[in-house]
């Protein structure tokens, strides 16, 4: 009888899910920014600092950001760009955890390196939201449209993060002298915005799924959501 207990049958659904993955992922990104200042003794002049702060904010910026990489590189998407672009964010949000930030007093290991990698993860995020945005609207039906605005929200608060710091930097801190931590409010829309568009695909959000779906997440079900391509 134990011999029998793990034989390979015909799958009922696939052996990784990619909507539970996608619900995981979304709940590191709304969850890092807030979790990492809390734990930070001093306030946070943005995310990344917290590599500087130690302790339990540091843990937590760089164990999330590897499972923000984790995800990205195991994520194929369903075209041949998405699978590219996701490989380079993913390689954009490790760079970003091993790289520290210059932050208050600390140098960058490689100048500008950290920013870079910031930048690009960040704009493959917002291009995200664009695909997302295409394939839910493609749909038709109210519950997919909704997703579509969700995306669209999104994809523009991303882009306003990325940015609302550069014109803060060309214009010599002008916007920083009337907003302090400018940046990592910035961050923190960002990496919320992303969230929320990944929480939005992982079809968790019930009242934005439509009630027959065959995609919708349900983590226990033994019910198959077969190998169709659908929409995020």
């Amino acid at each position: 009888m134990g011999r029998n207990m793990f034989k390979v049958s015909s799958p009922k659904r696939a052996e990784i899910d990619e909507h539970t993955a996608k619900l995981i992922v979304g709940l590191i990104a709304i969850s890092l920014a807030s979790l990492a200042s809390y734990f930070s003794k001093d306030p946070l002049q943005s995310i990344s600092a917290s590599y500087h702060a130690g302790g339990w904010s540091r843990d937590i910026f760089v164990g999330f950001m590897f499972a923000i990489f984790a995800f990205l590189v195991s994520y194929n998407g369903k075209s041949k760009p998405e699978k590219v672009l996701s490989k380079i964010a993913a390689v954009a949000a490790l760079g970003v955890a091993v790289f520290p930030c210059k932050c208050e007093s600390n140098a960058d290991v490689i100048p500008y390196l950290h920013g870079i990698f910031a930048a690009i993860m960040f704009m493959i995020l917002a291009s995200f939201c664009y695909i997302f945005f295409q394939r839910a609207w493609s749909k038709g039906f109210m519950q997919a449209k909704i997703r579509a605005y969700i995306y669209t929200i999104c994809g523009i608060t991303i882009a306003a993060s990325i940015l609302l710091p550069a014109l803060d930097n060309f214009s010599g801190g002008a916007i920083t002298v009337r907003i302090d931590r400018l940046t990592f409010y910035g961050e923190t829309a960002g990496l919320m915005a992303f969230g929320i568009a990944w929480l939005t695909a992982s079809r968790f959000i019930w009242v934005i799924t439509k009630k027959d779906s065959a995609d919708r997440l349900s983590i226990f079900s033994s019910n198959t959501s077969d190998h169709s391509v659908t929409d995020t």
